[in-house]
């Protein structure tokens, strides 16, 4: 009994590792040939609940990736990784240069619910499995870097080169953004892109209309700034959105053996017999006077007037409290003082209850002995009240 209880426990230890564990995304990819790997969010969205069909409803929830190299924060040198929204598939593309292997992680955020899942992609990185010495460079401006990944358009760019260069044996070497290679970023309105650069290669020979590229004309035309003219053979393109530019479009002859420069001659490292070293002379003297007038005593000297013209302005053109009462109209001073005297008293009245109405209150009165006066009689309406009160109250007006 306990022998069956231990292999039950075994069994379904088994069966879990094997529902559980998921075995790694497996790529291949030979050594100066384009790699590109699309993450699509369909095959992700298996990955969360509510899974991809739920009582019949589809889900399609945004999703953000990101790639990096295992136990490093960032990707190999030759891979590159686009995802221009949520919606959209991600990218992985780029050219190995060496053999080897590369392991990949990749971190699936679904934006809806924030869920989590993590994934591995291993890239191995076979040998060259061909030949390319020719190789052209095209420089597409109607496209944008993730329209030109999918293997769809890949297969449109290629079957209008392979009219253009007249073989089918013709190959992606690299898919570059024109952002990578020093390009401005596009205005975000309709009918601007950012451009693409693609390279392709092959080992047939250039066709006639691609050797144009480098005719002295061809520069001539591109240099003074018109649209190149084109034979009619290359003038091939299926979509709109594909048509090259060729003043920005070259071919590259790897055939050729590049001759290395020649290596510096090495001397012994000692001077010959009988040279006398010969030092520089010193510079001739120079007189700083000057310059230090201009940037030093001249702002100083100005600052020093402006100070002092500010200070006469500030101290030595004020009034005073005696000369300004002076030549103030006795009414104005009179309303001034009154303003004064009926804060003070409301001040007063705010410490507690049970007051008379202050005096202020009143339609006349005198302000010092709290006597009501006999309204002005006069027959002008422009005579005002504070000026009637001040002749009544002659005696009570302050003085300085």
């Amino acid at each position: 009994m306990a022998d069956w209880t231990g292999w039950r426990f075994i069994l379904t230890v088994c069966v879990t590792s094997v529902l559980v564990v998921k075995a790694d995304i497996k790529a291949y990819t030979p050594v100066g040939q384009l790699f590109v790997f699309e993450l699509q969010r369909e095959a992700f969205q298996n990955e969360f609940e509510p899974f991809l069909k739920h009582y019949g409803r589809v889900y399609n929830d945004p999703m953000l990736f990101k790639c990096n190299m295992q136990s490093f924060p960032d990707l190999p040198g030759w891979l590159r990784f686009t995802q221009r929204h949520h919606y959209d598939n991600g990218f992985l593309y780029g050219t190995p240069l060496a053999q080897g292997k590369s392991m990949i992680e990749i971190t699936v955020t679904n934006k809806r619910s924030y869920d989590t899942f993590r994934d591995r992609l291993i890239i191995t990185i076979d040998p060259p499995a061909k030949r390319m010495p020719y190789q052209a460079e095209f420089f597409i401006p109607l496209r944008e870097i993730e329209k030109v990944l999918p293997s769809t358009v890949q297969e449109e760019i290629r079957q209008d080169m392979m009219r253009m260069w007249k073989t089918d044996r013709l190959d992606f070497v690299n898919i570059t953004s024109a952002l990578d290679r020093g390009g401005r970023v596009p205005l975000p309105l309709a009918g601007h892109y950012e451009g693409v650069y693609v390279k392709v290669g092959s080992d047939q020979y250039f066709s006639e209309c691609l050797l144009r590229l480098q005719t002295a004309e061809h520069r001539r035309q591109c240099e003074a700034g018109g649209r190149a003219k084109i034979p009619g053979d290359c003038k091939v393109c299926s979509y709109p959105g594909n048509c090259v530019t060729w003043c920005k479009s070259t071919l590259i002859d790897l055939s050729r053996p590049v001759i290395p420069p020649p290596a510096p001659t090495m001397g012994p490292g000692i001077l010959d017999a009988g040279g006398v070293y010969d030092p520089p002379e010193s510079p001739p003297p120079r007189d700083f006077l000057p310059d230090y007038i201009v940037t030093v005593i001249v702002p100083l000297a100005l600052a020093i007037i402006l100070c002092l013209l500010l200070a006469y302005i500030m101290c030595c053109r004020r009034e005073g409290v005696e000369r300004r009462d002076g030549k103030t109209p006795d009414i104005q001073l009179y309303h001034h003082h009154t303003i004064h005297g009926n804060t003070s008293e409301l001040r007063s009245m705010a410490g507690y209850r049970g007051v008379p109405p202050p005096l202020s209150t009143l339609s006349m009165f005198n302000a010092r002995t709290g006597e009501t006066a006999p309204p002005f009689q006069t027959d002008s309406p422009s005579i005002p009240l504070i000026l009637a009160q001040q002749e009544i109250n002659t005696d009570t007006l302050p003085r300085k």
